[in-house]
């Protein structure tokens, strides 16, 4: 029974996570670049809590949240921006945005709302959202950040 439960309840989650909300006047519009569409983040994080709850990764997500720290870059191989976002939900997750193949977010502050698209990972601290940015290898799906109305893929 217990299993049944919780299959039930990823089914629904999986399906809010991939279902948008309609159009209204008060949402802003996909913006493009270069052609890409790039959809609104949504403002559910549930498959990102179910996943940190679960101690999975390797899951494609959107979301927004709210930058709490600013961290020094990561310069071991790939070039990584870092910084700490906190969801709405109150967990926090690092981004790792890869600067050596998407522009830097120069303008991020402390406080600053930033939606995002990309890979989640698991770890004990919340985990890390990386793959915010195109794959020139066309292999992986693209993510990317949204500042200030600004794309950055």
């Amino acid at each position: 029974m217990n299993k049944f439960l919780l299959i039930a309840a990823l089914a629904v989650a999986a399906y809010f996570s991939f279902v948008s909300a309609p159009d209204t006047n008060d949402r802003p519009k996909a913006a493009t670049r270069s052609g890409l569409s790039v959809p609104v983040a949504g403002s559910s994080h549930a498959a990102i809590d179910e996943a940190f709850a679960r101690q999975q990764g390797n899951l494609q997500v959107e979301g927004q949240g709210a930058v709490v720290k600013l961290l020094a870059d990561d310069n071991n191989g790939s070039r990584h921006q870092r910084f700490i976002v906190r969801l709405d939900s109150g967990l926090t997750v690092l981004v790792a945005h890869n600067i050596d193949l998407a522009p830097r977010v120069d303008a991020l502050r402390v406080g600053d709302v930033i939606d995002f698209s990309g890979e989640y990972e698991w770890t004990s601290k919340g985990g890390v959202i990386h793959w915010t940015h195109h794959d020139p290898q066309a292999r992986h799906p693209g993510g990317w950040l949204r500042h200030d109305g600004r794309i950055y893929q």
